[in-house]
């Protein structure tokens, strides 16, 4: 885990990413998905470096995917370092980021509340 890379705009842990040394996240000013990503744009209109500072609860662009909306609202309510604590004592049990392409375990969720309660204790 590259934990200085943190949490994108949109929720996704770059800390976790496997594009890590292809991209150094979307705080770098480096983001290969910079001229389409919705969320970037929005922050930057409102002024802001993360999605979960804004009020809204909104599920625009990365948003109306749980994975992202999920880590969005845990920080919400427990802080960026309380996410980047569980994703790492996760990731040292073998909780998978990416398994095949993108997908891993934190996307195995239809129901928000139950990827949350995954990400603070690791297991189903």
């Amino acid at each position: 885990m590259k934990r200085e890379l943190g949490i994108a705009r949109c929720g996704l842990a770059c800390c976790l990413c496997s594009e890590n040394g292809k991209c150094n996240g979307c705080a770098s000013g480096e983001c290969p998905d910079k001229d389409w990503c919705e969320n970037l744009k929005c922050s930057r209109e409102k002024g802001i470096s993360n999605c979960f500072l804004c009020e809204n609860d909104c599920k625009k662009g990365l948003l109306s995917k749980i994975k992202p909306y999920g880590f969005t609202l845990f920080v919400k309510r427990y802080g960026v370092e309380a996410l980047l604590d569980c994703l790492e004592r996760n990731e040292k049990s073998g909780v998978v980021y990416h398994r095949d392409g993108i997908n891993g375990d934190y996307d195995d969720f239809d129901n928000v509340e139950e990827l949350i309660d995954f990400i603070k204790k690791g297991e189903r």
